[in-house]
């Protein structure tokens, strides 16, 4: 094994966060977000006394208006909540498959996949959670009540907001590609008469319904004439999503994942997610290299990052699921033993080709000893408040609108969150990610994430608040940007800027984004056996850093898309 050896050193993280550029700074608290009207939410409640889960509900509400690309009330996600007095904890509020869900729904007579079936009309959707979670989160660890954190969001869908280039954009797409959803054409394109950047843009529909949540909180989306019409609007597309379903939803309070890294305590979403596990496992990896012989970006350096990701991805198609349904061998996976096993064929020099790197299987995982310690329309957010409590959050529809089919008379999309099932163990889904046995199908389950909301620890405190959108590539993106800060000692908003490059075991190929790598570089890893493909921009990551100079807070958007940052 050609490991770089070196001894495990801790970075002095706090000179290069105080070095950095901040997007914004403030002593009371920071608000990154996709939308300006989501910061500025969240800057409200803040400064009306809430505490960060309370400006994370405003938030995420407020993004349900903003952002209907992926901001939603009819999709799910995840929410990481590191509390002042040291409390952790993780909301799972992924959505569910129908209790009318089969294994082989996406199957044609012959057992092979349907094209499109998985991601569009009513089959697609799985039953959504993000109210159902974002009421757990304010009931258990929020201050203010749910009308007065609901407030900003109801007063946007009311009186409306001007559409950024962006998102008129989005919606001259889904002009395009929603033919026969009627009731989203008529919102979102205007039947055809396309918005324009600038114009005013007001959700009537929208506003109702977060008017009945803010009066019946989860009785007012799980029962009633939303939950009546969510049933209607799905049955139309072909889906099967029940009253019973909604009625019988349960978000989930689990414990986050946790590992060290370099003396930096990281704790991360745990299973149904695979990112808290995939990215601890990876730095894990890491962790015995030596960076101060590696030039940032340079081929040895993606070489190192490649195989390290390749390894976690191939594990995760066969050991991630959801934990009620599937034993996870977590403790195993988390452990600095493992990530030594795990990197025994590494070769510096040379390409280890994905078709012969297999997930650990049974017979090897009983062999290690512990030691010890989704579309890319996805939406990641994070909050501080000034009692230093903070909030991971990411939320999402899957594919950009989800499932295209919005719910009739009542202004919101449902996902398409089927997708992130195995739908046939052994073939990729929609982002190439190969699933298997473990994520199939079942009633009641909740399907497979990508989604990595994480927070970094120094001494107790927080130190980082970050996760980001991406589909597969989120995982790869949140740990870039903790290895940015750490082994190169970048300022936060740099370490967020910085460009990337990811790899998810198959396609055996490295993916990177513009700039990323250099033509010398790219010639050096061909060389060594690797596939080259250059895509758009991927991820967004909003990340909020402890200044440990000046006592505040320094809140990093990312500015490869766009992402906004509010502090006072």
């Amino acid at each position: 094994m050609k490991f770089i050896q070196s001894a495990i050193f801790v970075m002095l993280l706090a000179n290069s966060l105080a070095a950095a550029q901040p997007g914004v700074y403030g002593n009371n608290g920071v608000v990154v977000a996709h939308t300006q009207q989501a910061c500025d939410a969240g800057i409200e409640i803040l400064q009306a006394g809430g505490n960060a889960v309370d400006a994370a509900v405003a938030v995420s509400y407020a993004l349900a208006v903003s952002h209907p690309q992926a901001g939603n009330i009819g999709g799910g996600g995840f929410m990481l909540i590191q509390m002042a007095d040291g409390q952790s904890v993780a909301i799972d509020f992924r959505e569910m498959a129908p209790g009318n869900a089969t294994r082989d729904m996406f199957l044609d007579d012959s057992g092979k996949v349907v094209p499109g079936k998985s991601v569009k009309g009513g089959l697609a959707v799985g039953v959504p959670g993000t109210v159902a979670g974002l009421q757990l989160a304010l009931d258990k660890y929020g201050s203010l009540s749910r009308k007065k954190v609901m407030k900003p969001a109801i007063r946007i869908a009311q009186k409306g907001f001007e559409i950024p280039y962006h998102l008129a954009y989005s919606f001259g797409w889904l002009n395009q590609s929603a033919a026969g959803f009627d009731e989203t054409r008529r919102i979102f394109c205007r039947n055809g008469e396309l918005y324009m950047p600038g114009d005013l843009f007001k959700q009537p529909d929208l506003a109702k319904t977060l008017k009945l949540i803010q009066k019946h909180g989860n009785a007012g989306f799980y029962s009633g004439k939303v939950a009546e019409a969510l049933v209607k609007s799905n049955l139309q597309y072909g889906g099967t999503i029940s009253l019973e379903d909604l009625k019988n939803y349960k978000p989930v309070i689990r414990k986050p994942v946790t590992g060290n890294y370099r003396g930096f305590e990281v704790l991360s979403m745990p299973p149904p997610s695979s990112g808290g596990i995939a990215l601890i496992s990876m730095l894990n990896m890491l962790e015995p290299m030596h960076f101060d012989s590696i030039g940032w970006h340079s081929a040895q350096h993606i070489q190192l990052l490649a195989e390290v990701e390749k390894r976690a991805y191939a594990d995760r198609s066969v050991w991630l699921a959801d934990p009620d349904y599937f034993d996870i061998p977590q403790e195993k996976l988390l452990s600095k033993a493992y990530a030594y096993y795990r990197m025994a064929d590494y070769d510096s020099l040379s390409i280890t080709p994905s078709d012969s790197i297999y997930p650990l299987n049974d017979k090897d995982l009983a062999k290690i000893q512990v030691l010890g310690h989704e579309s890319e329309e996805t939406t990641h957010f994070s909050v501080v408040d000034r009692w230093g409590n903070a909030v991971s959050m990411t939320t999402t529809l899957n594919w950009s609108f989800g499932s295209y089919v919005t719910v009739e008379g009542f202004g919101f999309l449902l996902n398409n969150e089927m997708d992130d099932f195995s739908s046939k163990p052994g073939e990729p889904n929609s982002f190439g990610l190969i699933g298997n046995d473990a994520n199939a199908i079942e009633p009641g389950k909740r399907m497979l994430s990508s989604m990595t909301p994480t927070i970094v620890m120094k001494d107790g405190k927080v130190l980082v608040v970050l996760g980001a959108p991406g589909g597969s590539t989120i995982i790869t993106t949140v740990l870039q940007v903790i290895s940015n800060l750490v082994d190169f000692g970048m300022p936060l908003q740099d370490a967020v800027n910085a460009p990337r490059f990811h790899h998810q075991w198959q396609p055996d190929m490295i993916q990177f984004g513009p700039r990323a790598i250099s033509k010398d570089t790219a010639n050096l890893l061909q060389q060594m056996g690797y596939q080259l493909s250059e895509r758009s921009a991927y991820g967004e990551v909003n990340a909020i850093s402890r200044d440990r100079v000046f006592g505040g807070w320094v809140g990093a958007p990312d500015f490869r898309i766009t992402s906004h940052g509010k502090a006072y």
